[in-house]
């Protein structure tokens, strides 16, 4: 899952930023109003978490664009407490809930699970394939009764594959939703990773899952 955060008080924008990727979250950050509404509008995010009050273009505007565009991205927005009024402008301009500051992260965490589950017919919370099964709750991987340690990275990228069985996933896009904006896709850094994990699910077993198609990309199947 991908996460954009449009904040411009850095230290709380490095705050959820550091406590998100804690929880396998892919995330990226701009820090104001300008820079958000470009990386919302060009970016592929399952949810923005947005600051109303930001320097050049404001978070209501920036909410107001994404709907105008047809953009059905779940928006988190964060609001001083006492801004009543900010809370039900947004709302009505299609935010999907509020925050206000300060907030626990805890609470902010708990709110993000509900938006990314919200509108799914079916809320699964384990993922398998032939014998492998990633726990989503618990973040505990197992394949064929053996349980298998992965680091965050890891743990990101398997998702990513499992959520898209089947499907053959370039490059680029696996850059666009386990790293984050800034990533050179230039590095042989997803491929060193995808040979890590290749190695944790696949290595000594007989029914391979993860394959690479050479001048394509990957597909995880059984």
């Amino acid at each position: 899952m991908r996460i954009l955060i449009v904040e411009d008080e850095k230290k709380v924008a490095g705050f959820i930023k550091k406590g998100l990727e804690e929880e396998t979250y892919a995330v990226d950050v701009a820090h104001d109003g300008e820079e958000g509404l470009h990386m919302g509008t060009e970016g592929q995010y399952d949810l923005i978490i947005l600051d109303i009050m930001l320097p050049k273009v404001d978070g209501l505007e920036i909410l107001s664009q994404l709907r105008t565009q047809g953009s059905d991205v779940p928006i988190l927005l964060l609001t001083a407490k006492d801004a009543v009024n900010d809370r039900v402008a947004g709302l009505n301009k299609g935010a999907d809930d509020y925050l206000t500051k300060p907030f626990a992260f805890s609470e902010l965490l708990a709110r993000v699970r509900v938006l990314l589950r919200r509108g799914k017919a079916e809320v699964k919370t384990i993922l398998q394939i032939a014998d492998l099964t990633l726990d989503l709750v618990s973040h505990k991987v197992d394949r064929g009764g053996d349980e298998i340690e992965l680091t965050g990275k890891e743990y990101s990228l398997l998702e990513y594959f499992m959520r898209n069985q089947d499907k053959v996933l370039t490059r680029t896009m696996i850059a666009e939703h386990v790293w984050d904006y800034n990533f050179d896709t230039f590095t042989n850094v997803i491929d060193v990773y995808i040979n890590h994990l290749r190695k944790k699910i696949d290595k000594g077993r007989q029914n391979k899952l993860l394959h690479t198609l050479r001048g394509v990309g990957y597909i995880m199947k059984e």
